[in-house]
């Protein structure tokens, strides 16, 4: 065992045993002239835009990355230009450096909760990527942890970052265009098929794919798509490590739906209604999908949309009647939205233009008030890390949580729903008006792409009854809800439980 294996082994002990290290115990107080040692933990994705943004900063240096591919560290250390940064393929050895300050993290989803705790418990600052969790429960360890430890924790919703968008929530908020009536979210992006494998495929050399799994069960990756291959990216569309469109896109603009609520925590029911359609392949996340969650301010409504805004040509190798993607790129769109958020009140509308710029209209959709900003979110980060005013941070991790769960209910109540056809699915819903208009739109959507919906069913959430002070579920479906709020870690990548 390594020096620094032993070290982590130590560490952890006494974070489990209740010993709390002093702030700043790893190293000296940080002065406002101090360079901040930053480790970037996965690379091959949006880690990527986390080591762009941190070499902007001045005062910082990203002095370690982790992956556990080889070829990703070997790409990151090349077009990062980090020829001296340490190379780590194990977490643990780099959680055991106490010349690291802070980390990113910007793993797998199953990773996001279990790594961020264990940086903390090392004296480490956190950044980590949307969702914060894979599940309910852990995402409240990881809050707790943040407290428990006194670490700076900023959750990856960067669209809270933008000073338009910030303005633009004041500015609803005080009554300019009346109550909210509903929070709308969309994210209308193709996605095609990953493609069907017939068994487990091989890992490639350059993966530790004990490291990779990590909590998740140690089964054999079952997908490979010539883009992605057996083992990335495509994890997004697995439940045993991503969230669908719903955790990945979709928790963005619940996010600011929620924001613009004013909601603090979370709603009093949950309903989706979804399927993965248009293609047979080896995900089992909804490429389709509406969840409702009803809160006291108004309604919070969020749609998939993974299809083109018609049938397309089918992909090569692919069977033209499962349409398996490749044509038709264009999406539909919502009032000009197909990524992003609108928010409807009694005198009119927020329209969210892009990430971070919105513009409001009234009834007759004439332009009353535009809001313009930028990406600040990493700089907050840092900001924070420095003067330790935690008030200040963009996006604080309890709020990234209780996001992260809107995403985790709707994939509950999915996974424990059952098939419907479509005029049974209009008529359970049909007391909900907004819920309705938005179900009937889906449905003439995947007409459009010629799902035939007697045959490829969608399927019919269970209605969820939300326990929002306890994250817990009531009701006759509670028994079944409430297993999936957490899962069963492989150890050692057990999650703890933080009190």
């Amino acid at each position: 065992m390594s020096t620094s294996r032993r070290t982590f082994l130590k560490t952890s002990a006494l974070a489990a045993a209740g010993t709390v290290l002093p702030a700043r115990s790893w190293s000296k107080v940080l002065g406002a002239n101090d360079d901040i040692r930053v480790a970037v933990i996965g690379l091959h994705g949006r880690g990527m835009n986390h080591v762009s943004s941190l070499s902007k900063i001045s005062g910082v240096r990203i002095v370690a990355l982790c992956d556990p591919d080889t070829a990703v560290l070997d790409m990151a250390q090349k077009k990062g230009n980090l020829p001296d940064a340490k190379r780590y393929t194990d977490i643990r050895e780099l959680l055991a450096n106490k010349d690291i300050d802070a980390v990113t993290i910007a793993t797998p989803n199953h990773w996001h909760s279990l790594a961020a705790i264990w940086a903390v418990q090392n004296g480490k600052d956190v950044y980590v990527e949307k969702p914060v969790s894979h599940n309910v429960w852990e995402g409240r360890q990881l809050v707790n942890a943040a407290k428990k430890y006194n670490k700076v924790v900023q959750a990856g919703t960067q669209i809270r970052s933008g000073e338009g968008l910030r303005e633009a929530v004041q500015w609803i908020q005080a009554g300019n265009l009346g109550k909210i009536t509903v929070a709308r979210g969309f994210c209308y992006k193709r996605r095609d098929s990953i493609g069907k494998t017939t068994g487990p495929q091989p890992i490639p050399a350059t993966v530790n794919y004990d490291l990779w799994t990590g909590p998740a069960p140690l089964v054999p990756p079952h997908r490979n798509n010539p883009k992605n291959g057996p083992i990335h990216y495509d994890w997004h569309w697995v439940y045993l490590y991503g969230n669908g469109d719903v955790g990945n896109q979709g928790i963005h603009q619940m996010d600011v739906a929620r924001w613009f609520l004013g909601e603090s925590g979370l709603p009093r029911h949950s309903l989706s209604i979804g399927g993965r359609l248009g293609y047979i392949d080896d995900g089992d996340t909804p490429n389709t999908q509406v969840v409702i969650h009803d809160y006291a301010t108004a309604p919070l409504i969020f749609e998939v949309r993974g299809l083109p805004k018609k049938a397309g040509i089918a992909s090569a190798g692919g069977d033209p009647a499962l349409n398996q993607g490749g044509g038709g790129g264009d999406m539909d769109k919502y009032r000009g939205v197909d990524i992003g958020n609108v928010i409807d009140c009694e005198g009119g509308s927020l329209i969210t233009t892009q990430y971070f710029s919105a513009v409001a209209v009234d009834k007759n959709g004439k332009t009353v008030k535009e809001f313009k900003g930028n990406d600040r979110h990493m700089q907050n980060f840092i900001d924070v890390i420095r003067n330790r005013k935690m008030e200040e941070l963009y996006g604080p991790i309890e709020e990234g949580n209780t996001s992260s769960a809107l995403c985790h209910l709707g994939n509950i109540s999915h996974q424990i729903g059952t098939q419907a056809g479509p005029a049974k699915i209009a008529s359970r819903i049909k007391s909900d008006a907004k819920l309705s208009e938005a179900y009937g739109r889906m449905v003439e959507h995947l007409h459009n792409n010629n799902v035939d919906l007697d045959k490829t069913p969608l399927t019919l959430g269970v209605p969820l009854i939300v326990d929002a002070k306890n994250e817990r579920f009531l009701g006759a479906d509670a028994a079944r809800a409430n297993k999936m709020l957490s899962a069963q870690y492989r150890a050692p990548f057990t999650v703890p439980s933080i009190a």
